[in-house]
């Protein structure tokens, strides 16, 4: 595809979902929501599109109460749609998930050990990091853990590395409550992943969007395919709706990482400019189309003519 712009086309393409929370048996979460159907329609619109991601990075709370039935729904979902993508799928435990149920089904090897494992996609490497905590909502790191990260970044990657964790390690300052369950000492993991190859960290948990830094690093929240919470319902300390689900679509850049939104489910158009168009596009020269669709009173932005 011809470039418009003036920046390359991107190193890598990463789809990173989140909070799946599906359940065994067909059952809804909350009697209400079907996150199965949340996550096909997610895959559906991935699939559709033109994105042909390399990684489908799942950040946790993958299985709403770790049932193994739940993980096997996810794979038939997700296996399929990534084989036929040419990407591969990468895994990241969450608090609501169960070790043991998550390796035995997802890994084929059931264990009660921290699930941190490392993946070369075309040079970027992507480490899923286990932050969570048997028994508990909250998330920690433990030293080993501290330890094998920092042996592992202790080798460059050829396009650097990306950390895909479930609790993110930033405030949330919409959402207090949620301070309760935060990544605890996030100040040891900062240390670890300082001047480092680290471009991006991946996180989830929070049903929202959300993007910061740690140690210069930018973290990316994905909201959840499953429910989203509301932000302004001012009484209550937390307001999970059935609705604003999204994932996020990263492009991976030599010098930048960019992360888009992409809402899911169908809506209405009420403006656009129909594909069909691409090849006048490309074969007009670059001040053709600035007449054509920066200047305001061309015939396009009249509305009088379409991209001829």
């Amino acid at each position: 595809m011809t470039a418009l712009g003036q920046h390359p086309d991107p190193s890598h393409v990463i789809a990173h979902i989140s909070d799946t929370h599906l359940l065994a048996g067909g059952r809804r979460l909350y009697d209400v929501v079907d996150t199965a159907q949340n996550l096909e329609r997610a895959l559906v619109q991935l699939e559709r599109s033109d994105i042909r991601p390399e990684a489908l990075v799942f950040t946790g709370d993958l299985a709403d109460l770790g049932e193994p039935e739940a993980y096997a729904t996810l794979k038939n979902l997700v296996e399929p749609v990534a084989e036929r993508l040419g990407a591969q799928v990468i895994w990241v435990m969450g608090n609501h998930d169960e070790r043991y149920q998550y390796s035995e089904a997802l890994f084929g090897s059931g264990s009660e050990q921290p699930q941190d494992r490392v993946y070369d996609i075309n040079g970027l490497r992507i480490i899923s990091l286990d932050t969570t905590v048997p028994g508990y909502h909250h998330g920690e790191l433990a030293d080993e853990q501290l330890e094998w990260l920092a042996e592992e970044l202790a080798t460059p990657a050829a396009h650097g590395t990306l950390i895909a964790v479930h609790h993110p390690p930033i405030p949330t300052p919409l959402l207090w409550a949620m301070q309760m369950l935060e990544l605890h000492d996030q100040h040891r993991f900062a240390k670890v992943v300082e001047d480092t190859d680290v471009r991006g960290i991946l996180a989830g948990h929070l049903h929202y969007s959300s993007h910061s830094t740690m140690a210069g690093i930018p973290v990316s929240v994905a909201a959840a395919t499953c429910y989203t919470l509301d932000l302004s319902a001012r009484e209550r300390l937390l307001s999970g709706r059935d609705a604003a689900q999204s994932m996020n679509i990263v492009h991976a850049y030599p010098d930048r990482i960019v992360h888009s939104l992409v809402p899911i489910g169908d809506s209405p158009e009420i403006s656009g400019v129909d594909a069909k168009h691409r090849g006048q596009i490309e074969g007009m020269t670059p001040e053709q189309r600035i007449a054509m669709f920066s200047k305001k009173d061309s015939p396009f932005n009249l509305g009088t003519e379409p991209a001829k």
